[in-house]
């Protein structure tokens, strides 16, 4: 198959976006920074795929995948049937390592129909207004009610090898069940398989596409190539959610004071894992964050930021910068935002070193976060 081209000319006719955000500056610990519109108007986004070239591709929950390029953007057309109910929908976007010469978008998005959803991954090509050779890659296990807690984000690894969320669908239990994918970070391969070297793949009671469990709701995924850390950040129903170091192979504890206080307990009975097994996290935020979206800084750009993580609030609507000690301790946390540009859905590194902010509900907004000079 002929592999297409990936550069900014797949949307060279594009529509202006039609309202206008505010740029604005901001003065943190260490950087003078501002907030710089690249795209607007935008309907319940979840998630940013930054490419080369300036080139952005945004999913909008609401079922539409969007293409932004100098200041201008084009649907596209061609994506799989996709319920849109309550948390779920189209949801988060990646393009793959070797995009340059592959072309391949990753996305994860509600499939099933209005009774039952399952949180599925697939991928396409950009060819014009149109998403092409799309294939679906991977399915969860088990389908459920529409809605609530689907996920999803996508991470690559140092390896190649893709790293998926998907939320508990609002029942713990689930999570504390190893033949379930619900609640859990999934490790896949480019084709939607579990790779030969993941954690669990020949331990009995374990599905083998799992990498951790245990999980409510993760909304952010980064990944420390030098260090070879992953990192998540998911909300807690008591109120104190969590930044999470994954450790693979690992139950990291889903269960919460609101929820049922038995559910370890019986979890392990089952025999799969004691209590004394389960990943405690690198920090508990307090008050209410609903964490969404996670950038961990490298390069030029923020030099005094080199290390730290970048944390998104939807129910704070604010830009959190935690400081990472050389132990991968959480040492600080500082809250970036004087003013609320609405939930914060997104945060990412792009490949040009800068990161981008992906906030705002029905009329959301893409910013790019620049270095005062």
């Amino acid at each position: 198959m002929e592999r297409l081209s990936a550069t900014p000319l797949v949307v060279m006719t594009l529509a202006v976006a039609a309202a206008h955000a505010e740029e604005r500056s901001m003065d943190t610990e260490h950087h003078g920074v501002r907030l710089v519109p690249v795209a607007e108007d935008l309907e319940q986004p979840w998630g940013v795929a930054v490419l080369p070239g300036e080139l952005y591709v945004i999913s909008e929950r609401s079922g539409q995948l969007q293409v932004v390029h100098d200041g201008e953007r084009q649907q596209v057309e061609g994506l799989p049937d996709t319920q849109v109910e309550g948390q779920a929908g189209l949801l988060d976007v990646a393009a793959s390592p070797d995009y340059p010469d592959t072309g391949w978008l990753y996305f994860t998005y509600a499939s099933g129909d209005d009774d039952a959803t399952a949180t599925a991954l697939a991928r396409g090509r950009l060819a014009g207004d149109q998403l092409v050779d799309v294939e679906e890659l991977f399915e969860q296990n088990r389908r459920s009610e529409p809605g609530p807690h689907a996920g999803s984000r996508l991470a690559w690894l140092k390896d190649d090898t893709l790293l998926m969320s998907v939320g508990d669908r609002s029942d713990p239990e689930r999570a504390q069940d190893t033949q379930d994918h619900a609640g859990s970070i999934l490790r896949l391969d480019p084709q939607g398989l579990a790779p030969e070297d993941n954690p669990l793949l020949e331990e009995a009671g374990f599905l083998p596409e799992i990498f951790s469990w245990g999980h409510r709701h993760v909304l952010g995924l980064a990944v420390d190539d030098e260090r070879g850390n992953v990192w998540a950040v998911e909300a807690r129903s008591n109120g104190h959610d969590e930044v999470l170091l994954i450790q693979p192979g690992a139950n990291h504890g889903a269960a919460d004071e609101d929820d049922d206080p038995e559910l370890l307990e019986q979890g392990a009975s089952s025999g799969f894992f004691n209590e004394d097994d389960i990943v405690e996290p690198a920090h508990r935020f307090t008050g209410e964050v609903s964490p969404s979206g996670l950038a961990l800084i490298e390069g030029e750009h923020y030099p005094e930021w080199e290390g730290d993580l970048l944390v998104g609030g939807l129910e704070s609507e604010q830009l959190y910068r935690l400081e990472v000690d050389g132990d991968n301790q959480v040492a600080g946390v500082e809250e970036l935002l004087d003013e609320s540009v609405g939930p914060v859905r997104d945060v990412r590194q792009g490949p040009d070193g800068r990161v981008y902010v992906l906030a705002g509900d029905e009329n959301g907004t893409l910013y790019r976060l620049e270095p005062e000079t």
